[in-house]
């Protein structure tokens, strides 16, 4: 019942690595099985299994990993295998026969990863629900595109090794190695309008609690200039920018406003938007705005920002 604009955030812009862990193990693609008599296999050929797919459990038993799915299938020496998995948020169930290799391993053909990470920017942090929001977009698997469901993951420290900058055709990006015992906090969904989790070690991250303000309703939001929060630099400092359309219909993805970097001292830096920067708040007129989320290929100057309420409209869900 609490009404968007009397929520009050921090709106942070400190760079930190994510690490997210799948729901079971996500089918990224197929491939054909040498056996080890010699012949070409697709033991997956009699099941409606597909790229984005999540397999959850193997005859029963709960699958958390690449290792454990490996296991179970190799386990059973060849003999068939019930697998559960879920393909458009439906649980289905089918079974593959598994064909050993040359190497003497048993495989089913489909290709799965567990994990994925990658370098973002932390968003805001509400310090009653002690709930943090990052990136303003999801982290999608880089074979599917799809929304990686989560099972849980991590944001940490990050250490920023170098930054390329944009330039037309040719995306900029920060590259970052993840600092040991650096644990910020744990993520608990990942969604079209960001990765959100609870802050666990409030030492590892700068929380300035006098910054803290109010969320502006898109109706609030005006043509022209505006603020963004980085520490592209080394530390959270405000770059000048321009937002120079909202669409405020737009509640079915996250590009809510186009914006354009304009400050000189950040244009030198990165060139504009550049991998990395997804996160980065927006303030305008004392209040929390957006975050950016995209930047724009041909032009990296330009890029899109969700809008604040779809953010935090993600807080109670």
């Amino acid at each position: 019942d609490v009404k968007i604009s009397d929520i009050q955030v921090i709106p942070m812009g400190e760079i930190i690595g994510i690490k997210l862990y799948t729901s079971g193990v996500l089918v990224v693609g197929t491939s054909k099985i040498e056996g080890a008599d010699g012949g070409i296999y697709k033991p997956y050929e009699n099941i409606d299994i597909k790229e984005g797919d999540s397999i959850t459990k193997i005859d029963d038993v709960y699958i958390n990993s690449t290792e454990e799915l490996i296991e179970a299938i190799n386990t059973k020496n060849g003999e068939e295998v019930k697998v559960t998995y879920m393909s458009n948020n439906q649980e289905k169930e089918g079974t593959i026969k598994p064909i050993k290799d040359r190497q003497g391993n048993y495989k089913i053909g489909l290709w799965v990863r567990d994990s994925a990470g990658g370098v973002g920017t932390i968003t805001f942090y509400n310090e009653e629900m002690q709930t943090f929001a990052a990136l303003g977009h999801p982290i999608t698997d880089i074979d599917t595109g799809d929304i990686i469901q989560t099972a849980s993951g991590e944001i940490d420290n990050v250490s920023i090794m170098s930054i390329s900058k944009g330039q037309e055709d040719q995306p900029g990006k920060i590259q970052g190695a993840i600092m040991q015992n650096s644990v910020i906090g744990s993520i608990y969904k990942n969604t079209e309008y960001g990765v959100y989790g609870i802050i666990k070690n409030s030492d590892n991250i700068k929380i300035d609690y006098s910054k803290k303000m109010n969320v502006a309703m898109r109706q609030e939001i005006n043509l022209g200039e505006a603020t963004i929060l980085s520490d592209i630099e080394g530390e959270v400092k405000e770059y000048k920018i321009e937002i120079q359309r909202t669409y405020l219909s737009n509640n079915y993805d996250n590009k809510s406003m186009l914006i354009k970097i304009t400050d000189e001292d950040l244009l030198n830096k990165t060139g504009g938007i550049i991998q990395g920067m997804s996160g980065s708040p927006i303030i305008q007129n004392g209040k929390f705005c957006g975050a950016v989320t995209h930047v724009l290929v041909k032009n990296p100057t330009v890029g899109y920002a969700v809008f604040a309420d779809r953010m935090i409209s993600e807080l109670g869900n």
